[in-house]
């Protein structure tokens, strides 16, 4: 894995970037101060931005290439979209990571650093960066929340359905023998 400055034009969105919907939601002068606190990370298969149990203050958005998430060696996701975001629980507070990602193919990622961003723009000072960032914040936190429940509603209903096969299978056995 290795680690590059990032160095953009001030006022400037690079093309590289446009369109990324994290990135989208701020205002120009705001952008600059993201991307003053990020670096380029760049990472071949198998390498590890994030470990399980580690500390970071980073949130990684992923520019190109695909990582997979994992929690105790069992794959929960594979990001592969250009604008995926991971590691945003840091920004919250000093939270242990809660899984590891691991670059599958070549990848490049943006990682924003928001304990630096907040000693180049203290909370206290600009309100406004921070509602924008936290409003994104929560706005992804609740899509994943959202995408959990569905996930965990079909969990339910399939182990319904064959909790009542297993039901059906125990009663038809009992009224064989």
């Amino acid at each position: 894995m290795r680690e590059f400055a990032y160095i953009h034009e001030e006022g400037a969105v690079p093309k590289g970037l446009k369109g990324i919907p994290f990135l989208a939601h701020f205002e120009r002068s705001h952008l600059d101060d993201i991307l003053y606190s990020s670096s380029i990370i760049e990472c071949e298969p198998g390498d590890a931005v994030i470990e399980e149990g580690g500390s970071g203050s980073r949130i990684y958005i992923l520019t190109s290439g695909e990582v997979e998430i994992s929690k105790k060696g069992e794959r929960l996701a594979v990001l592969n979209t250009v604008g995926d975001i991971f590691g945003e629980l840091a920004a919250l507070g000093d939270e242990v990571r809660s899984a590891t990602v691991r670059a599958i193919k070549p990848t490049l990622l943006l990682a924003v650093d928001q304990k630096f961003l907040q000693d180049i723009k203290p909370r206290q000072e600009n309100p406004e960066f921070y509602a924008s960032f936290f409003e994104f914040l929560g706005r992804l936190t609740a899509q994943r929340l959202k995408s959990t429940s569905d996930a965990l509603s079909r969990m339910e209903a399939r182990v319904a359905a064959l909790e009542s096969e297993l039901e059906e299978l125990r009663a038809q056995r009992l009224t064989t023998v």
